[in-house]
């Protein structure tokens, strides 16, 4: 009982400080607001570059894995899809807003996508730890490693959807709080949860979200595509480097 309360203690500490890492976007609050502004677009292709990073380099890996090969397809079509759906109610309701300034539905496309991720990442962690100590630590750092870039990248989702800066913070760091919650149900449901398809639920998600949102508004601005293209290749690349150190 005692060994089972210090591991719960273990997983609530690692999960409230990966929640903690999403007010990182803070620091871009302590720069001028012009600089502010011409950040906004590296950070967009950041997370777009991280996103894809996440899902293809850690995420599909892991859930294909954890899973049924022949079922992974379909948990990624149905994260994929599930946004798709979600989108177009969003941009309906858009539509049909009469006053004061919308929100753009790609900023909750983000919160969803990340708060499921950090679920699915608390569940998967914790349950890692779980099994090994040693092993759940490495994964926890793993995660950290490509949480800082990809919560710089939606910080500047957020903002430049509408979205305030303290309002993103808050934002940010309430869709952090599910990583914790996953750690604990983890904890409580250890082994009955389907870790890998959700892996790849969420993995379909960030892939929906980079492709179709965040890919396209780099393009618009043609002036500017070079250098967000430079930021894109080194959100991939953050995501890149623990899969090489690992298998180096």
């Amino acid at each position: 009982m005692v060994a089972g309360l210090n591991q719960l203690v273990w997983i609530l500490l690692g999960g409230m400080l990966m929640a903690m890492i999403t007010l990182v976007g803070a620091l871009i609050t302590l720069l001028p607001q012009r600089r502010q502004e011409h950040l906004l677009l590296p950070l967009i292709a950041l997370a777009a570059g991280s996103l894809l990073g996440g899902a293809l380099f850690h995420m599909l890996p892991e859930g294909v894995g954890a899973t049924n090969p022949r079922w992974a397809g379909v948990w990624l079509a149905a994260g994929f899809t599930s946004f798709l759906i979600l989108e177009l109610v969003l941009q309906w309701h858009h539509a049909h807003q009469r006053v004061g300034r919308a929100v753009q539905p790609v900023a909750w496309l983000i919160l969803v996508g990340d708060g499921l991720h950090n679920f699915v990442g608390g569940l998967g962690i914790a349950s890692t730890f779980l099994l090994s100590p040693s092993a759940g630590l490495a994964a926890w750092l793993a995660a950290v490693a490509h949480e800082i870039p990809q919560e710089l990248g939606d910080f500047g989702v957020l903002v430049h959807s509408g979205w305030s800066r303290g309002s993103a913070l808050r934002a940010n760091f309430i869709a952090g709080l599910t990583f914790p919650i996953g750690g604990v149900l983890a904890w409580l449901w250890a082994g009955s949860l389907p870790l890998g398809g959700l892996m790849l639920l969420a993995a379909g998600n960030f892939l929906y979200i980079a492709a179709c949102d965040l890919v396209p508004e780099i393009k618009r601005r043609s002036p500017q595509q070079g250098h967000a293209l430079v930021w894109f290749l080194l959100g991939l690349w953050l995501l890149l480097w623990p899969v090489l150190l690992a298998d180096s």
